[in-house]
């Protein structure tokens, strides 16, 4: 994937139940205004995003309206990648870093209002692997937590979000200051949100190997726990293994996924079988991913994933991205705009969907 890549990658080649407030404090006159007039504002009951969701990624870099897509595959809930700082050191968040499109009810408001209308909803997602690369992921460049805290509370009071997500690969997994600075932050967000009687959910995305977590990828989440940060989802990658073997994918999936419900036991001895299922996320690269041909998504791949995540009860399933999910280019890896299969378009998210229940 060409923004959501993992670690391994240089190396290996180198080797060959709470409702949310319509509106706090915190939201601005401008955001409140537009939320009344678009019919943004929710019920007490649609705050909450559905048990098992499917939300694949949307590339917010690309051109392109997420209400748009979302109405023409029939994906209801996505999640907008990415959000990070416009540069090294900088303590204030926009889309892609880009400051023509900051946090606000103007960049995506009037989209996540259709989206919601429709009965879906969005998860902002924060890093990215050019981010996480470049240190202009938030807790990586930003050294005071509380700055960290309120650029996540920024996110949820101005889209009025129910979830994160936290992508967290390449440098970002060996930064021991930024990991920590970050799970620092979700703790006072989750306090936060506790004094404001809303539901805040957090989810780390991670990359994978089949036999499970990079030690790197483990420290991420032994720091959440030390720091007192609950992470109710851990979304791994399965795909960019980079081991240079061919890979069956949705076998691939089910044994990583096996290994990480392992990890999470030994992380969260007192928690049930079920509950630890439902901590566990899954995204796919559809088609050809940025390895290439070693590594396919295939069509027959996505029944065979989707049934058993049905089964075990995961709390997520995605793919990236919600843009490659057609036959534009067959042949071709790590594309942006399409699968590199032969395939019609949106057959992955007909595929998926189906997952979403409550």
């Amino acid at each position: 994937m060409t923004r959501l890549r993992s670690l391994r990658m240089a190396a290996a080649l180198a080797a060959a139940a709470l409702t949310v407030p319509l509106l706090t404090a915190a939201t601005s006159s401008a955001a409140a205004s537009s939320a009344a007039g678009s019919g943004q504002a929710r019920s007490a009951s649609w705050g909450r995003l559905p048990d098992h969701i499917f939300a694949p990624y949307f590339e917010a870099y690309l051109k392109g309206s997420p209400a748009a897509l979302a109405a023409a595959s029939g994906a209801r809930y996505l999640t907008l990648a990415f959000i990070q700082t416009p540069k090294k050191g900088s303590c204030s968040i926009d889309w892609n870093g880009d400051k023509a499109t900051p946090i606000s009810w103007s960049v995506y408001g009037s989209d996540i209002a259709a989206i919601r209308a429709a009965g879906g909803d969005v998860i902002p997602s924060f890093g990215g692997y050019s981010a996480d690369h470049d240190g202009t992921e938030i807790a990586d460049s930003c050294h005071s937590v509380p700055k960290i805290a309120a650029a996540y509370e920024k996110v949820i009071t101005t889209y009025h979000v129910t979830r994160l997500d936290l992508d967290t690969e390449d440098n970002s997994l060996t930064n021991k200051a930024g990991i920590n600075r970050r799970n620092a932050a979700i703790r006072l967000v989750e306090q936060w949100a506790a004094r404001c009687h809303r539901l805040v959910q957090f989810v780390y995305t991670l990359p994978t190997n089949v036999a499970g977590l990079d030690p790197t990828g483990v420290s991420v989440l032994r720091s959440a726990v030390s720091q007192h940060a609950r992470i109710d989802i851990v979304n791994i990658m399965t795909f960019d293994y980079y081991d240079n073997k061919p890979h069956e994918m949705a076998r691939d999936t089910m044994t990583a996924a096996g290994h990480l419900f392992s990890t999470l036991h030994q992380l969260y001895p007192m928690k049930s079988a079920r509950q630890l299922w439902h901590m566990i996320g899954v995204t796919e690269m559809i088609g050809i991913d940025d390895f290439g041909p070693p590594e396919v998504f295939k069509l027959k791949d996505g029944p065979v994933v989707l049934h058993w995540a049905t089964a075990k009860g995961l709390g997520e399933l995605s793919f990236w991205a919600l843009q490659r999910d057609n036959g534009g280019c067959p042949g071709t890896a790590g594309s942006n705009t399409c699968s590199g299969l032969k395939q019609s378009t949106w057959q992955f998210t007909h595929i998926f969907e189906p997952f979403t229940s409550w």
